[in-house]
């Protein structure tokens, strides 16, 4: 296989000299964009544009028409593996994701199953497949998955946004379903990661988007430990170039060393702690990726320039450096303010390289 025209996002990845720091946007095809909402109406609603190899490609390739970015990342959402399980998902219109079927009965957990990726989630390597065409080997793309925590959250809880009493209770009461639940999350990210680099993806990455609301024992025992499995049993080569592997959690600044040592390649900062004390705990074994706080492209371009500055300075001299939010970005940005961060990173960097 060929590395992309513009591997700068692979190299930094894996360490390797690059002449400035490499940009991709968490969220970055998404509702900021007007063709973005454009697409999505003709799709009628969110699931339908997920399901569509089409218009997911459409939309993957929307931000990149707009901005230079380094990176594409499949359209895609993270709970298409437990809609593929049954559960039943539903996006109501201001609310977020919902399921139909949470799991709250001990019959409906040991009745749970990974799906077959090539089966029932066959759109999603449809989509891959055809986004790598149409990249046509200008930049690489990102495959990506929900952890096997974060997953159980909405599986459980059967929605966003709360306060997690569910999984919680579940935790510490009956640990042995949430175990079994995570067990087979864990097996299903695993192929689902696999087909996705089996049809064309090049990175992968993983949201542990709610690890950061656990303690420190059971983040390392219900999260951390499926993170370890994911990136034992993910395919980390194909056609001879490397398939790197970036672990986020969300939250997750206090556990900085534990989350490298899985053996990931990169890990993902949210915007709570400094990359540059990031760096200085596990800058030697991994890449870093982060950590503009997404609110600041709320304001005005002058004040995103001299914040990515400031990310980019507390970083440092040499590679290793992926630009990213510290979360997606939010529905209400300027496009201009995003074209103002990418300007900002690709200039202010190369005097560090």
């Amino acid at each position: 296989m060929i590395r992309p025209k513009n591997d700068t996002f692979l190299r930094a990845l894996l360490r390797e000299p690059t002449p400035y720091t490499p940009i991709w946007i968490m969220r970055q095809a998404g509702r900021y964009l007007p063709e973005y909402n454009q697409t999505r109406a003709r799709a009628g609603d969110f699931m339908s544009l997920c399901r569509s190899p089409e218009l997911a490609t459409e939309v993957t390739l929307q931000p990149l028409a707009r901005f230079p970015l380094d990176a594409a990342i499949l359209f895609s959402d993270i709970l298409t593996i437990p809609d593929a399980m049954g559960l039943g998902l539903h996006f109501a219109e201001g609310e977020g994701p919902r399921f139909e079927r949470p799991l709250r009965d001990e019959w409906e957990i040991n009745d749970l199953a990974a799906p077959d990726p090539w089966d029932h989630l066959r759109y999603v390597m449809d989509a891959v497949s055809q986004i790598r065409r149409s990249l046509d080997n200008s930049v690489p793309l990102i495959g990506f998955s929900g952890s096997p925590f974060t997953l159980a959250c909405y599986m459980i809880e059967g929605r966003g946004g709360t306060d997690f009493e569910r999984v919680k209770h579940m935790l510490y009461a009956r640990p042995d379903l949430l175990h079994r639940i995570l067990g087979i999350n864990a097996k299903a990210v695993v192929d689902y990661l696999n087909a996705q680099v089996q049809s064309g993806a090049q990175a992968l990455m993983i949201f542990d988007t709610w690890g950061g609301t656990l303690s420190e024992s059971a983040y390392v025992e219900f999260s951390l430990r499926y993170l370890h499995q994911i990136v034992a049993g993910v395919t980390r080569e194909r056609d001879g170039q490397k398939v790197p592997v970036i672990l986020f959690t969300k939250g997750g600044g206090l556990w900085l060393e534990r989350i490298a040592a899985t053996g990931c390649d990169a890990v993902g900062l949210d915007w709570t702690i400094d990359i540059g004390a990031a760096r200085a705990r596990v800058g030697t074994h991994v890449a870093l990726q982060g950590n503009l706080d997404p609110n600041i492209l709320l304001t005005t371009p002058d004040v995103v320039r001299a914040e990515a500055r400031k990310v980019l300075s507390s970083y440092g001299t040499g590679s290793g450096h992926v630009f990213n939010l510290g979360h997606g970005v939010s529905r209400h940005t300027p496009p201009e303010n995003v074209a103002a961060l990418v300007e900002a990173v690709h200039e202010g960097s190369r005097v560090y390289h």
